[in-house]
């Protein structure tokens, strides 16, 4: 693994945000885990999918409703993904550790493992966000040239053109293949995984069955399978897509700093907690029924600051966030719209594909 240390003797920035925020959770009497607005989300969202799930199994539709109920349940399941997994991985679902591992196992049911994403979001994401050779949400080679100190190639002239139709298969290839190649290769692009337990083992291996019997052999016996396979594709295709799109407006955008990684080892002059906001950008922050749907992670600067802080509280502390980053001189990245963080993705991934 490559070694990559910040500046954290001195984390003035971190210790007076953190004051702050701590200062806003005391005075307010609130925990910062979820509350009813997290558990009420969880109510609406999990039989919504169990409904639509069941609506595309039994009922007698048509090509246009078959498509256009694929393509919400996978919009569905994505927001599952932000709002409950999402949170549940973290911690910040419930002040009880069971509840959060238990809500946790969502992702499972999504197709992936959280095990395995634990390990590639919370430690490696979160620690070393947008450096390139460890952050794998970055690498994406040789498909996509995400930061200027990856190799170029003539493809990527392209690549603000295709970007998108490839995000669309990013939870098909989580599921058939590069879960398996962490399992199998025991780390997370350079990273290693922490050794499983027996109970993580079986736990990917039966999830895994159990996806596979639940989304592919029962809706082939039930519907037969090409409206199972046409099914499937559209769900996955508007999951992947959905779940891309927003990852990639918080760090793979116009103004977001980006560092390498190498053999040798490398200390990044700032404190871990001012990286997190020159790499990190909130979009369409007073849209509440976007952030509705996508978990607060409109609210990204927030999240890698605080990961252990439900999503139900990033628009509160967003202000005190904000104007901390203003006394220390930080520029606080932030798109108005989601079309405008679409349009700055699109640009700077525009920039990127030139040959250097």
């Amino acid at each position: 693994m490559y070694k990559v240390t910040f500046n954290n003797k001195n984390k003035v920035f971190f210790n007076a945000l953190k004051a702050n925020v701590d200062q806003y959770f005391t005075d307010n009497n609130i925990q910062k885990t979820g509350n009813w607005k997290l558990y009420l989300k969880s109510a609406v969202l999990i039989p919504a999918a169990i409904l639509i799930y069941l609506s595309l199994l039994l009922l007698p539709l048509n090509l246009f409703t078959g498509i256009l109920l694929s393509g919400l349940f996978g919009f569905t399941l994505a927001s599952i993904g932000f709002n409950i997994m999402h949170d549940a991985c973290h911690g910040s679902y419930s002040t009880r550790k069971w509840v959060n591992d238990l809500f946790g196992l969502s992702m499972n049911a999504l197709g992936g493992n959280a095990f395995l994403w634990k390990l590639k979001h919370n430690i490696v994401h979160h620690t070393y966000t947008n450096i390139d050779g460890i952050d794998d949400d970055i690498n994406n080679m040789p498909f996509m040239r995400e930061c200027s100190t990856q190799t170029w190639k003539p493809i990527h002239r392209y690549q603000q053109f295709y970007m998108f139709f490839l995000y669309g298969f990013t939870s098909l290839f989580l599921l058939f293949i590069t879960d398996y190649i962490k399992y199998v290769t025991r780390k997370v692009y350079t990273t290693p995984l922490k050794p499983m337990d027996m109970r993580e083992h079986l736990t990917f291996w039966i999830s895994k069955l159990l996806y596979i019997a639940i989304t592919i052999v029962i809706p082939i016996i039930v519907v037969g399978w090409q409206p199972w396979l046409l099914g499937f594709l559209v769900m996955h295709f508007v999951l992947g897509l959905t779940l891309a799109v927003v990852f990639q407006l918080a760090h793979v955008v116009e103004h977001a700093e980006f560092e390498v990684a190498g053999i040798e080892p490398k200390k990044i002059e700032n404190e871990w907690a001012i990286h997190q906001v020159k790499t990190t950008a909130n979009f369409a922050a007073n849209n509440k029924f976007l952030s509705w749907l996508v978990g607060g992670l409109n609210f990204q600067i927030e999240h890698h600051l605080f990961p252990r802080i439900s999503h139900v509280h990033y628009p509160a502390i967003s202000k005190i966030v904000e104007q901390t980053c203003k006394q220390f001189d930080l520029q606080y990245i932030y798109f108005p719209t989601l079309g405008s963080a679409v349009a700055s993705h699109y640009r700077f991934m525009k920039q990127l594909g030139q040959k250097p």
